[in-house]
């Protein structure tokens, strides 16, 4: 039976295995955010805020942090492998839990969708005789094996695969700051003439700043799936609590470091459209092939967040399943507790995406990216709702006195300043859609996921509507 009311707050059983380690996700975590959007994307927040990037990296990233803060709270409380279309169902009733786990899952799907088809590009180009498509099928097959692994074997093979670009990017901030200070062989010291240089910190503006908060927000969506992994580790309520705070700080590291790097080391002038910033850094700075070097690191970014992804759509649709909201049959559990039917589904989906991509991809393809395009924004927005509903009630219905080995239930982590800064989230973020809505660029995406979203509400409402009959 549908029940429109939110539900109860109580800890659900998991058959899942417990077998990952906290340093397995917090890498889990960066692996699913560091991508080909950071590596080769962030070329066009350079190119509409100048050294002003820095500030639209700042502020999308404070944006992420808060939604992280609020999904770490409702997480480190109640586990659960659904995570926020868990708290959103118990928030705001079944049909919020639907809306979002099944939009969540089709974001992951294309997204992932789309990296493995950019990978395969990649590698075309290196062994040209191979087709496209041949290359997809490969990672398909490689990362459904690796999904299908037992979880700790999983999360080993992710967090090396996940170093790797951590490895990357330390690498490039070490020599991006040598470069900065004159230390490398034939470089002087730049010190601020970039920053200030060519029209000066901000040469667009405050306009050019908000232009760059809209190229690069969305380049934080894929942090979600730390709280997903952590009901698969032997302690969910404390691991999601450090692997947030790390993940996050750590991402804002990577990211904001790399971009000061950038418009510090050359006039962002200098950058060039379609190139990678990165290559045109390391270029500058005399590293020998460099944009090989850059092509492989992106090209490990793609198949590491792929992977994440992957797992992150397997175990939404397994909990949308678990409380009834997707085919019983994805609850085949294997012996070592993997999803297999979910993940399964989740690469049968993606790779018919693929086929779209590589078949279609001015159109039917295309109209599926922009489907998705705003789809984080919804899934950030009632993350905060859900918030805002479960704080009192958690603190309400906790025991007053909760044995030392019992988290469940217990607020471990708080969001900062509620309900002020949740209100903040949600103003952030409608703000973010009526700039979106006013760019030509950006106002199909906001159209057509509008749209999704309408769809999956529809969906969600007919299904209320059948329940209560009967």
């Amino acid at each position: 039976m549908h029940d429109a009311s939110p539900t109860p707050l109580t800890a659900e059983a998991e058959p899942l295995e417990h077998g990952l380690k906290q340093r397995h996700l917090t890498m889990l975590g960066l692996g699913g955010v560091i991508g080909a959007g950071l590596f080769v994307g962030s070329g066009a927040g350079v190119a509409v805020a100048g050294p002003g990037i820095v500030l639209s990296y700042l502020i999308a990233g404070a944006l992420a942090t808060l939604v992280m803060r609020m999904l770490g709270e409702m997480s480190s409380a109640m586990p659960a492998s659904g995570s926020f279309s868990v708290h959103a169902e118990r928030a705001l009733g079944r049909w919020a839990g639907f809306s979002v786990g099944w939009l969540y899952w089709f974001l992951l799907v294309v997204v992932l969708a789309a990296e493995a088809t950019a990978a395969a590009s990649i590698a075309h180009g290196w062994l040209p005789a191979a087709p496209q498509w041949g290359w997809v099928l490969v990672f398909m097959l490689v990362f459904t094996a690796a999904n299908l692994a037992a979880v700790k074997n999983f999360g080993e093979f992710e967090f090396w695969f996940a170093a790797l670009k951590v490895a990357a990017l330390v690498l490039f901030l070490l020599l991006g700051t040598l470069a900065v200070f004159g230390l490398l062989p034939d470089t002087e010291p730049v010190g601020l003439t970039h920053l200030t240089g060519d029209g000066g910190f901000l040469p667009n503006g405050w306009s050019g700043v908000v232009s760059g908060v809209l190229a690069v927000v969305f380049a934080f969506g894929g942090l979600e799936v730390v709280t997903i992994a952590a009901a698969e580790t032997d302690d969910p309520a404390r691991a999601v609590g450090r692997a947030v705070r790390s993940a996050v700080v750590r991402i804002l590291f990577f990211y904001v470091g790399s971009m000061l790097v950038i418009v510090t080391v050359l006039p962002w002038t200098a950058q060039k459209a379609g190139v990678s910033p990165y290559v045109t850094v390391l270029d500058s700075i005399g590293v020998p092939s460099a944009g090989r070097i850059m092509e492989i690191v992106v090209f490990v970014a793609l198949l590491s967040a792929l992977n994440a992804n992957l797992y992150g759509a397997s175990r939404m649709v397994f909990s949308l399943a678990e409380r009834g909201e997707a085919p019983r049959g994805l609850l085949k559990v294997t012996g070592s507790g993997v999803p297999r039917r979910a993940v399964l589904a989740s690469v049968a989906f993606g790779f018919a995406s693929v086929l779209l991509n590589l078949k279609w991809p001015d159109s039917v393809f295309l109209y599926m990216l922009n489907a998705v395009g705003a789809v984080l924004l919804f899934v950030w927005g009632l993350i905060a709702v859900s918030q805002l509903r479960l704080r009192r009630r958690i603190e309400a219905e906790a025991p007053v006195e909760v044995p030392p080995d019992e988290v469940w239930g217990r607020l471990t982590l708080r969001m900062w300043a509620f309900p002020w800064l949740t209100w903040a989230a949600l103003a952030a973020m409608a703000a973010v859609l009526v700039l979106m809505l006013n760019d030509d660029a950006a106002r199909p995406q906001v159209l057509w996921s509008g749209g999704a979203t309408a769809a999956v509400l529809v969906v969600a409402a007919v299904r209320e509507v059948r329940s209560r009959r009967g």
